[in-house]
Formats: C-alpha cells, structure tokens, sequence
C-alpha cells in the first residue's frame, strides 16, 4: 500500500535536520582531545550519561537510531541487509566459543535479526534447525569445518560468503531499488576486498571459489581469474567494470578503499531515496546516514586518542 510509510517518512525528514553538518564536523576537528569532542557531541544531542566514554556515546547513538526505527515500523524485515552481518558475526562468535570452549562473554554484537541465545544454543547443541535455512546450514558446516581442521579462517570464510549470499537475496526480495542497489554494491565492494588481499597474500584457486560470493555486478569467474594472476590484472579487470573508481583506491590501501566505498554508499544513497516518500527506502537511508556519521566521528576520536595529525584524520573522513 502507498501510503503505508507516508508518517514514518515524514518523521525522518524531520530527523534528517539532525543529522551532524559538516560545521559540526570542522567543530570536532577544531577539538584538541576526544574529551573535546565529547562536549561538542553533547552540545548535539549525543550523550549517553554523565561520565560517558566515546564507546558507550557511539553504542548509544546506535541504539537510538534503531529503536527509532522499532518506533516507526513493525516489521524490520527491510533492514535484513544491514542486519545479517551482524547475525553472522554472532554466529561466528557462537560456534567458535564452542568449539574452543572459550566463555561467551564480550563477543556478541547487539542487533541483528537472530537472538544470540539462540545462535549459541544452537552452537552448543549441534542443531542448527531451528536458525533460518540458509543460516542453518552455513553455520552447520562451518561447525563441522572448524571441529575437523581447528582453522578459525576456513569458519569465517564459510560464514562470510554466505553472509554476503544473505544480503543480496534479500535486497531482491524488497524490490525496492534502493535496498537492491545498496545489496549488490555490499556484496562487489567485499568480493573486490577479498580478491584484492588474496592476490596480495598469495591465495590460491580454492580459498577464491570459496570466498567470493554470487554477484550481479561483477563476473565473480574473471575476477576470480584475474586475482589468480596479478594485482595489475585484477585492476585491469576492475577498470572495465562499473568498480572503476576502486583501483586508484585500492592503490591507496585499505583506508581509502574503505572510504570509496562508504563515499560512493552515502551518493548512492543520495540519489536512490531523494523523492521518495511512500516506501520504506528514506528509512534505510536515514540509518545509513547515521552510521555514516557515527563512523565518520569514531574516526576523529580515534584519531584525536593517537595524536594523529590533523590532515591524517580529515584523509579518512567519509563524505557527508
């Protein structure tokens, strides 16, 4: 129904005017010391409590971000994209603590579509049956792997791909464009990431075919090829596809292949939810928005805390 999103749209138009300007931005910048930061972020709305630190601020802003959400809409099956990865985050946490006998404590991220409750106890029971299917399976086989090889990788790489295999199923089933769009862009990006560190540590056939996940954008088969050769070839590859702006990225390391990425996320975003306002799109664009900036500001605390200069930091920064 159209006008099933018209309020919640209308509600996140308002918010949008609280988003952090890049005035705001110079302000942290202009900050000598996180504590600095702090106080300008308060002055803005984000406090988490009298003797807050940065982690408890940035976990806080998070948290509104999604209860708001939980406020707007019922159903959160729209932001199964941004929430799978921290399922199979958890899921990795689960299974290895398992396997290795390690106590779950701290590594569990808050969110997500499953109850980590569930995840471990599926971990600590062998049965994966009760995890949604494609979940179910992939964390049963990398159950299997690590107890059989003890190679934590090999898990991660299992749960990874099918994480990334997750994401795009589901940006097809919203046929919503924005959330289609942002889907495959996730899941080229992470396989250019995991081509581009193969071919710099040397992997072989196996760990791509492996690694890489199905991808409407890319031919995963000639980006496997080309990883298989050289990191020239991969940039070949890479400039005749719509990934061009990657390789002068990648070339730059993995900060500014990071930064692309979230640049060309924040414009895609732009131009996908602009004039909508009777689909679910400007919501999932709104947290976007917000953990752009949150990790736009984590980045200048971070850099404030190591006494990184000035123009190190602002190379970082994300686009607003």
């Amino acid at each position: 129904m159209k006008t099933e999103y018209t309020y919640a749209v209308a509600r996140i138009k308002a918010r949008e005017t609280a988003l952090l300007t890049q005035q705001d931005i110079d302000r942290l910048m202009a900050c000598r010391t996180p504590e600095e930061c702090l106080r300008v972020l308060a002055d803005r709305g984000w406090n988490a409590g009298a003797a807050a630190d940065a982690e408890s601020v940035l976990s806080a802003e998070t948290e509104k971000t999604w209860a708001l959400m939980r406020e707007l809409t019922s159903d959160l099956s729209a932001f199964d994209v941004l929430l799978y990865p921290t399922d199979y985050n958890n899921l990795k946490a689960a299974v290895k603590c398992v396997v290795t006998g390690a106590a779950p404590h701290g590594v569990f991220l808050p969110g997500g579509t499953v109850p980590t409750e569930t995840l471990l106890a599926a971990a600590e029971s062998h049965d994966f049956s009760g995890l949604p299917a494609a979940m179910a399976e992939a964390g049963k086989r990398a159950a299997q792997m690590l107890l059989q090889t003890r190679d934590g990788q090999l898990c991660d790489v299992i749960l990874d791909r099918a994480c990334l295999t997750e994401i795009l199923a589901a940006g097809k089933r919203s046929r919503n464009p924005l959330i289609e769009a942002y889907a495959a862009f996730k899941v080229a990006t992470t396989d250019i990431k995991i081509a581009f560190r193969a071919v710099k540590t040397g992997k072989a056939r196996p760990f791509l075919e492996e690694s890489l996940a199905p991808c409407d954008t890319l031919d995963v088969a000639a980006l496997t090829e080309a990883a298989l050769i050289s990191e020239d070839t991969l940039f070949a590859y890479l400039s005749r596809t719509r990934y061009d702006g990657a390789v002068d990225a990648l070339k730059a390391g993995a900060s500014a292949f990071e930064k692309w990425c979230d640049d060309r996320q924040t414009a895609l975003i732009r131009s996908e939810a602009r004039s909508d306002y009777f689909t679910v799109a400007p919501l999932l664009a709104y947290v976007l928005a917000r953990q752009n900036e949150i990790a736009t500001v984590k980045i200048i605390l971070s850099g404030k805390q190591n006494g990184l200069p000035d123009e190190k930091i602002r190379a970082r920064l994300r686009a607003f």
